[in-house]
This record gives structure tokens, C-alpha cells and sequence, in this order.
């Protein structure tokens, strides 16, 4: 259908050329339509109230405030058409639920221009040869208006040693957001020392049967399970201090994107157990049961881990987040054109571009930020300065924010934004293992006064720590790459998991089940022959 309507315009345009030169019309008269595709509520839609402004000058707008408004495209479009491109775009945006329907889409016959799938659907799309790279002049940093390239984390992109660089997608992906998968958790609900949290077993920990959910996705639930199968293996990793962090981050690898036979098979049957112990598998359920309290404990990306604790806070119940000690799946979600989509078309492909370097402009990034609550690539001022507003601690008793509190920790995202990059965290809001108190600090007027803590390690805590973990965090974290050739084996084990075994079923439904369907055919057998065992009655001859 959408090849068919550019098919047609093509064919308006080209008849329409002399008409358009006598008319005086120009170039400018032009709209390329871009063909955006992207994941569910992924951006802001705008329509924010006024006490939603954040208090952050913002030099794009003039204004001492960030303000959602319209939506993020709206107003992607209103600038594209006030700027000296030559044309006008107009973009055509819609929404996918997960990585496979974007994925069957474009399998389908639905041309996009502009997708945002996850790392390893990028792998998969790389491998078809699929993606058309971002040109020079996007990837140009002397270009202030490049905001991707010049804002981007380079612990995420823009350098060799970046994740990008060692995945080979810097050039071909852009970032969008990006974070850790962990336990969503009830504090008051768990163990006292909080241990159970801190290790995957929680999924199959018969201490939590039917009180905790996981993911209803293979790649999720399969790393899940290698993880508490390799636990030990992991752990001695971790402590081995004859590796080097690169021979670490390869071993990791290894073990959690295994997809031999024997490790498929042994995913299959733990992710059974798994199975009786859970809830259940859900798909966005689990955000809901945490607020309510049907549940205790949710495997959860950080972003939405991030939308659940402020969720909760609203309904006064406070919920953490943990990554266990062992490791965690560190995954991106990127924008890449597609060839099929771009075919070579130098506007559209200006137009794509301009398109991701608008949403990381740091104003636009902050918005989606507050508006998802998942995480940006961008690394600007900015976006540093929103992260303080919304967790610093405030040391003025006269602002409305204040509330009293005992000790600050210098929590530090050097890794991510640079050199001496920290906030000052309320350290309740954080469980630090070997934290020690310093002086370092003690010039600094905003927090004299307190007690203030540095180093340690973080191994769960409140939003902070859910949109930007620590380093120890992410030194021993694990990308999952693309299945593959495995990918059907994989999937047949997901079915072997999903599906229902008669022998799952309990004796007493059974029974149960067994009663009732008796009870029917005996009923349905008294009414059809009611006459004949109730009346005695012969039929009339006729």
C-alpha cells in the first residue's frame, strides 16, 4: 500500500514539472515523507501541565524551563520546515510492540525509512545488510548541530573503546536509550538483609513461590536462567584478579550466549522450574502487580524499573531495585535506516538523520527522559544537570524539595559523563557495601555540615541507581547478541516452556474438570431424552 502511494506521487511529480516551473513554484514546494517506526509510548507525546516544567534553562527555546508541549514529532517537524533544507518533510510515525513484530513488518512488506530496534535485532538487520549507514556529515563533530555525535556518551559510542565501537555498530546505529535488566522489590517483603534479591535464584526460590514474575520473552527468560545456571562460574570471574577486564567481559560472554544443545536443554529445564515458581510471565502486567502488591518481585529493564518505583510513590509504597551480584544484561536500543526505506533518496536520508539528531538535542533528550523514564545516550550538560534535579539531595530547608536526611554519598557516573561527574545521593536511597566517610568534600558549602561517604560497592537502590548504575555495575555486564543460526532451536525450547504440559496440571483440577464434564453429558443425555425416562411416553404414529 505505501509503495503504491509513493509510487503514485512519484508519477504526479514527474507530470506535474511543467506546470510547476511556469507556476513559479520552487524546490521548497517539495515534502519528503519520513516513514519513522518505533517502539510503544517511546517518546514524548507532549500535553505536560504546568507543574511538570523542569527547572532548566533551556538555550534552544529561550525559556528558563524544559516544557513538553506538543509531542516530540510535531515539534520535530515544526523546526525541520522553519530551517534552510531546500524542502519540507512530513512524518509519518507509528509504533511496534516488540523487536519480532518490527521484524515480521518489515518481512511483510511495510517500508520504513527510520526504525529503533534493540542491539541484537541490529545484529540481525547488519547481517541481511539491511541498514544504510549514517553518512560523513552526520558523524562530523566539528557540526555543533550534529547533537548525537557531539553528545553521545563515549562510554557508548564515538570512540573505538566505546560499546558501539567493539560491536561494530558506531556509524551504522545511533543510540537512543539504553540501561541494565534486574529485580524490581519490595524491601519489606523480603529477606532482612536483603541477600535474596541479589542473585537471580529469586526467580526459583521456593521462599517466593507465586510472589515474583519474569519476563514473557525468550531472550529475556533464557538469560535469566544461563545466569543462575553459570552463577558460580560467574562469581569466580568476578574475583579473579589474573584477568584482565577485557578477558573477564569475553568469559561473561561466553557463558551467557552460549547456545549449545546441552546449554539450551539445561535453560529448558530450569526455565520449567522457573515456571512453577513464578507468578507468571508477563509482558507489561508486571509494572501493575508491583504497584499493587499483588507481587513482591519483578524482573525488569531499568528504564521501566525506573516508571514502577515512581508509580509506587505515588500510592506511598516504596520499591527498590537490585542488579544481582553476578552480572546483568546490558542492552541499547538504536535508530538505523533502512536501505529499503532510504533507496538512495538523499533527502529522505537528510531528513532521517536530522530526525535523530533532534531527539538528541539535550532539551529533547531530557524531555523523553521524563516522559518514558528510561535512560539517554546523551552525555550533555544537560541531561547531567536534569539527573541532579531529579535525585540530588537538597540541602536548603526553605525549598520544598528539602526533607531532612543523615549522611550524602558522592555517587559517581564519571564513566558515562567524565571525568569528576558525581551527584549527591541521600545515602538511604542506596544499600553501599564498604562505603568510607571523607573530607574531600568538606569545602563545598552544599553539603557542609553532613557526613559524607565515597567508594564501596552499590548493589541496589532507588531510581538513581536504576537510570544510571555504577561502574562495578557495568564491569560486569553481558551485551546478549543475535541467536543466530541457534535462533529456531532457541524458540522451540521457548514453546517446550510456554505451552501446557498435562503433567503441570494438578490431581484435584483434574478431577475437578473430570466432574464437570461428566455432569454436562449427563445433563445434555436427561434433555434429549427427558420423554422417554421422565414421561414414558410413546410417540404419536402418524
Amino acid at each position: 500500500m505505501k509503495k503504491m502511494k509513493i509510487a503514485a506521487v512519484a508519477a504526479a511529480c514527474m507530470f506535474c514539472v511543467p506546470v510547476i516551473a511556469a507556476s513559479g513554484c520552487t524546490a521548497e514546494d517539495e515534502t519528503v515523507v519520513l516513514r519513522v517506526s518505533n517502539w510503544e509510548e517511546y517518546i514524548d507525546l507532549g500535553d505536560w501541565g504546568e507543574d511538570e516544567a523542569i527547572d532548566i534553562a533551556n538555550p534552544y527555546t529561550g525559556e528558563d524551563y524544559i516544557m513538553g508541549v506538543n509531542s516530540v514529532v510535531d515539534d520535530f517537524t515544526q523546526w525541520f520546515n522553519s530551517q534552510d533544507y531546500g524542502f519540507k518533510v512530513r512524518v509519518e510515525y507509528s509504533t511496534f510492540g516488540t523487536n519480532e513484530d518490527l521484524y515480521n513488518q518489515l518481512n511483510l512488506g511495510d517500508v520504513y525509512d527510520l526504525v529503533c530496534p534493540s542491539d541484537y535485532m541490529i545484529m540481525k538487520l547488519q547481517s541481511q545488510d539491511a541498514i544504510q549507514p549514517f553518512s560523513d556529515e552526520f558523524m562530523d563533530r566539528s557540526n555543533p548541530e550534529n547533537y548525537y555525535i557531539n553528545g553521545v556518551s563515549e562510554y557508548i559510542d564515538g570512540t573505538e573503546d566505546s560499546i558501539f565501537g567493539q560491536y561494530g555498530w558506531s556509524g551504522i546505529a545511533a543510540c537512543y536509550m539504553w540501561g541494565t535488566t534486574g529485580l524490581v522489590y519490595n524491601p519489606e517483603k523480603i529477606d532482612e538483609d536483603g541477600k535474596d534479591v541479589q542473585s537471580w535464584d529469586m526467580l526459583v526460590n521456593p521462599d517466593y513461590y507465586k510472589s515474583v514474575t519474569i519476563k514473557d520473552n525468550v531472550r529475556d527468560a533464557y538469560f535469566a536462567a544461563l545466569s543462575i545456571l553459570r552463577e558460580d562460574q560467574l562469581n569466580a570471574i568476578n574475583a579473579d584478579e589474573n584477568m584482565s577486564a577485557a578477558e573477564k567481559s569475553k568469559a561473561r560472554s561466553d557463558l551467557l550466549n552460549s547456545t549449545t544443545p546441552e546449554t539450551i536443554a539445561e535453560a529448558e529445564d530450569l526455565l520449567k522450574e522457573i515456571k512453577q515458581n513464578v507468578y507468571s510471565f508477563e509482558t507489561d502486567s508486571g509494572k501493575a502487580d508491583m504497584v499493587t502488591g499483588k507481587v513482591i518481585g519483578n524482573l525488569q529493564w531499568s528504564g521501566d524499573a525506573v516508571y514502577i518505583m515512581d508509580q509506587a510513590d505515588e500510592e506511598d509504597t516504596e520499591l527498590w531495585y537490585s542488579v544481582p551480584d553476578s552480572n546483568t544484561n546490558l542492552w541499547f536500543d538504536g535508530w538505523v535506516m533502512l536501505k529499503d526505506g532510504i533507496a538512495g533518496n538523499k533527502q529522505r536520508q537528510t531528513a532521517a538523520e536530522a530526525f535523530v539528531n533532534f531527539l538528541s538535542r539535550p532539551d529533547i533528550a531530557v524531555r523523553n527522559m521524563y516522559y518514558i523514564g528510561y535512560t539517554s545516550s546523551s552525555a550533555s550538560e544537560q541531561v547531567f544537570e536534569y539527573f541532579d534535579w531529579c535525585y540530588g539531595v537538597v540541602t536548603d530547608p526553605e525549598s520544598e524539595d528539602y526533607y531532612e536526611f543523615d549522611n550524602v554519598y558522592v555517587y559517581d557516573v564519571s564513566y558515562f559523563f567524565g571525568e569528576d561527574s558525581y551527584i549527591y545521593l541521600d545515602m538511604d536511597l542506596l544499600n553501599v557495601e564498604g562505603a568510607v566517610q571523607t573530607n574531600k568534600y568538606a569545602d563545598d558549602e552544599y553539603v557542609a555540615g553532613y557526613p559524607v561517604f565515597e567508594g564501596g560497592t552499590v548493589n541496589k537502590g532507588r531510581q538513581a541507581f536504576g537510570q544510571y548504575p555504577t561502574s562495578d555495575v557495568i564491569n560486569r555486564s553481558v551485551v546478549m547478541l543475535d541467536f543466530g543460526n541457534d535462533l529456531a532451536a532457541i524458540n522451540q525450547m521457548w514453546i517446550n516452556v510456554r505451552c501446557l504440559d498435562v503433567m503441570d496440571i494438578p490431581v484435584s483440577t483434574v478431577v475437578i474438570v473430570a466432574v464437570i464434564i461428566v455432569a454436562v453429558a449427563a445433563a445434555i443425555v436427561l434433555y434429549r431424552f427427558r420423554f422417554t425416562i421422565f414421561y414414558n411416553r410413546k410417540e404419536k404414529k402418524a
